[in-house]
């Protein structure tokens, strides 16, 4: 069984992960068209950061809350949200994206440790989880399956 400081220490290593991630992509590349089609990987942070922070409220209210999206109500595709997140962060400094998704892995460590420890590890006690234990979330895979590949091959493609 997962114990509240091996997700923690996942977290970290995923926080770590992201970093190294960056490094690759740099800062000269960061507003570059081209990672995922013609968003930019600052347009991308961005998007990272909108599902997050929604990840974020629904953890943060507890197993009984039910938090209202970030988004307005009216959106209800993923499509739309995903505009609706990028409106709100194309005119952002991309190093003010990135401190947003820096401190958003502090702000999960500071929810896992502050929850009881029946919330964190009962499966299906988050009902948004579909069944599984808090504390087998896996934070980073929006980033891993939908957008890391199409990153990776954005890096590759790019003259060396």
């Amino acid at each position: 069984m997962t114990t509240r400081e091996d997700a923690i220490s996942r977290i970290h290593d995923e926080r770590a992960d992201w970093q190294a991630l960056l490094n690759e992509v740099g800062e000269d590349h960061m507003e570059q068209p081209g990672p995922m089609g013609n968003w930019t990987f600052k347009d991308l942070a961005g998007h990272l950061l909108g599902w997050r922070n929604r990840t974020l409220d629904l953890i943060e209210a507890g197993p009984d809350g039910s938090p209202p999206p970030p988004w307005p109500s009216n959106l209800t595709t993923d499509d739309e949200i995903n505009q609706w997140i990028y409106d709100q962060h194309r005119d952002r400094p991309i190093a003010d994206i990135l401190a947003d998704l820096d401190r958003s892995y502090d702000r999960l460590v500071r929810a896992i440790e502050a929850m009881p420890e029946d919330d964190l590890v009962t499966p299906g006690r988050f009902q948004w989880m579909e069944g599984a234990a808090l504390i087998d979330l896996d934070y980073d895979s929006h980033l891993r399956s939908e957008h890391e590949p199409a990153i990776r091959a954005w890096l590759a493609s790019m003259p060396q």
